[in-house]
């Protein structure tokens, strides 16, 4: 678990590799299964689903001959930890907004 923001923003920067999330979020799948629902080579898919990996936004196991594909949320909070800092900034200017909205209020 790398639990590094970089490397789920890089997992999150590609359209496919946000498809395959929301995919495994149903159910987890087989590379079959997600080579399946797209237009694009195992290769490809082996690829996005390894940098899904190395981002800590999936995990794999192996059942039998194949390799399962499981959500993780490892690397989402990760991420989200990141976007949570700059929170306090949103907070500061809109209690500010709300701030000078009263006062416009009362003075009229």
């Amino acid at each position: 678990m790398s639990s590094d923001p970089q490397e789920g923003f890089r997992a999150l920067s590609d359209p496919t590799r946000r498809a395959i999330l929301i995919h495994l979020s149903r159910h987890d799948m087989s590379i079959g299964d997600v080579v399946a629902e797209f237009d694009v080579t195992r290769g490809a898919i082996k690829k996005h689903l390894l940098i899904l990996e190395q981002g800590d936004m999936i995990s794999v196991r192996t059942q039998g001959r194949e390799r399962i594909n499981h959500l993780e949320l490892h690397g989402m909070k990760a991420v989200r930890d990141w976007f949570a800092y700059f929170d306090q900034f949103w907070d500061e200017r809109l209690g500010a907004l709300k701030q000078a909205i009263e006062n416009k209020k009362d003075n009229h």
